[in-house]
Order: C-alpha cells, then sequence, then structure tokens
C-alpha cells in the first residue's frame, strides 16, 4: 500500500485516494520514480498462474487531471507475445477504453491487467496474429509465449526476455 504526504495546501486528488487504497497482491508492485509524483508511476505484475507464470511486466501508469473521469494512461514497457498488448506496449482491455466510468478506480484497472494474463482474450486483439494462435491451437500458443518470454523471436519479432 502506497503512504501518501499531503499538505493542507495540497489536498489529496482522487488518485491519491485510489493509491492509498491499494492492497496489491504479491503478483504485483509499484514503483514511484519520483515520490513527489503519484500521478505517474510503474505496476510490475509478475502471474503465478497461465501461460505467462514466472515472467515480470512492468506497465506505467500515467494519471491525467480530469481523473476519475478520464481512465489512466497505461502502457506495458515490454515487448511481449500477447493477444491484447501490441509489440508497442499498447494494452486492448475495455475499462481502459470505452468501458471506463467515473466510479471505476486503479484498483479495477491492476485487476484486469492481471486477469489478461490468466486468460488472454482472443476475441478483442491488438495482436491478431497472437489472438488466431490462441484460437487455433492452445498449445502452440503456450509453446511461442514460452519461447518469447525468454527473449526469442516468432514471426521476424524479437521479444524481450521477461524470465
Amino acid at each position: 500500500m502506497s503512504t501518501l504526504h499531503q499538505t493542507d495546501a495540497n489536498p489529496p486528488t482522487c488518485a491519491a485516494i485510489d493509491l492509498d487504497e491499494l492492497d496489491l497482491p504479491k503478483t504485483m508492485a509499484m514503483h514511484h520514480p519520483d515520490p513527489n509524483d503519484l500521478l505517474h508511476f510503474t505496476v510490475t505484475i509478475t502471474p503465478d498462474e497461465g501461460f505467462y507464470t514466472g515472467a515480470s511486466f512492468t506497465f506505467t501508469f500515467d494519471i491525467n487531471a480530469n481523473y476519475p473521469h478520464d481512465p489512466p494512461k497505461v502502457l506495458c514497457t515490454h515487448k511481449i507475445y500477447h493477444p491484447n498488448i501490441d509489440v508497442d506496449g499498447k494494452i486492448c482491455l475495455n475499462i481502459l477504453r470505452e468501458d471506463w466510468k467515473p466510479v471505476l478506480n486503479l484498483n479495477a484497472v491492476l485487476v484486469g491487467l492481471q486477469y489478461l494474463f490468466l486468460e488472454p482474450n482472443a476475441d478483442d486483439p491488438l495482436n491478431k496474429a497472437a489472438a488466431a494462435s490462441l484460437r487455433a491451437n492452445r498449445q502452440t500458443f503456450a509453446q511461442i509465449v514460452s519461447r518469447t518470454l525468454r527473449g526469442g523471436s516468432h514471426d521476424g519479432i524479437q521479444y524481450d526476455k521477461v524470465m
């Protein structure tokens, strides 16, 4: 859980309140590169189930002044083979786009990200080739994921070593 240092001159923002209420599971870690800037941080997820077990993925979070009316901007910093994350780190997670509502919070985003690693969604892909592979043969998909997590290449793309 993040410890926040607020002063009377700087009342807590909605984002700060969200951060203070986070109870991260053991598979996640948050890091604030600048402790004075609570609106820009990273979260590392290390899945303990599914195709991506044992790998570590870092995401940047940028929260703008219009939060919670606008969703946070979230990018994966690693090039990974995943149906819902493209090679540029963009994430296909509905609550980060059209399904965002101000009643949602950062915890909902973190749960959504973690779920993408537990069960990738081949029906709403950014990486169409990875989605097609997952739909066609889960075992072949698992082999490709395993190879790429170790820094291997697939279809001419070199992936980051995240294990």
